[in-house]
């Protein structure tokens, strides 16, 4: 993937847990599409569908630089499971078993885990409001939202609830009502949280500029750490998604996200359809 051609796209398929993506490894020159037709390489029908858009570049102090799109062509500082595919694939690709990535975020560590999974240090959680960013000052353990939610920053905004029966809540329009909540400026990803034991958590999950996806990173790691911010669980949890389970672990250092990923199939985007 480090040679481009000089007519099309190519790019490289991959997911964690269903959280699916499109990568393109820019190490060997070009840019990344514009915002409009990632939106159109997003959709299902008509182009490769994906539920984030990732570009892979130099770094000149870290192995990699890492930017992520969402699928209506909105850009996010942190993309979980995309980081985690990547690094598998660079890690693979290198023979190294450690990374430091660069994003918009923070610069990440990744390692693998052995038995091939692979985990990555999401960062510190961000728990002040102005960071998150929220829209006022506010409690960001039970926003005044109904519901009692939490707000949690993981390079990207939380917006968290804890119900009895995540199956209970009709996702399809719980999910942008909260969304588009006037408290969050820049938008949010929502996440409800079915708590199971004290080290294990269910997770459905709403992504900003996305919608409903199987699986989500950065949706993992902020549930898990508003589930201890709660005292709901301990700070090391087990966190089911409908693509199957990530380990999360709230360290001293940061939140650390443990799991499977997979290189489905490398491609070509015309150049027709680029142009078209």
């Amino acid at each position: 993937m480090n040679t481009r051609p000089l007519a099309g796209l190519p790019f490289m398929k991959m997911h964690g847990l269903g959280n699916d993506f499109m990568v393109i490894d820019l190490r060997a020159g070009g840019t990344a599409p514009a915002p409009q037709t990632i939106a159109r390489l997003a959709d299902r029908h008509r182009g490769v569908g994906f539920d984030q858009f990732a570009a892979i570049s130099h770094d000149d102090d870290a192995d990699l630089r890492l930017r992520f799109w969402n699928a209506d062509g909105s850009t996010s500082s942190a993309c979980g499971n995309a980081t985690r595919c990547i690094a598998r694939f660079v890690m693979d690709q290198t023979g190294r078993d450690r990374l430091r990535l660069r994003t918009d975020h923070a610069v990440l560590l990744a390692e693998d885990a052995g038995q091939g999974s692979t985990r990555v240090n999401m960062g510190a959680p961000v728990l002040d409001w102005q960071a998150i960013p929220l829209a006022r000052a506010v409690d960001v353990d039970h926003l005044p939202v109904p519901g009692d939610p939490v707000a949690t920053g993981m390079g990207n905004p939380h917006m968290t609830f804890f119900v009895p029966d995540a199956d209970a809540v009709d996702l399809q329009a719980f999910g942008p009502a909260h969304e588009h909540h006037p408290l969050y400026p820049a938008r949010t990803n929502v996440e409800i949280v079915q708590v199971i034991a004290p080290d294990e958590i269910r997770l459905r999950i709403w992504e900003r500029g996305t919608g409903p996806t199987l699986a989500s990173g950065s949706c993992s790691c902020a549930a898990a750490v508003a589930a201890a911010r709660r005292g709901l669980t301990g700070r090391r949890v087990r966190v089911h998604v409908p693509g199957g389970t990530l380990l999360i672990d709230w360290r001293e250092d940061g939140v650390w996200m443990e799991g499977p990923t997979a290189h489905v199939f490398s491609g070509v985007i015309t150049p027709d359809w680029l142009s078209a």
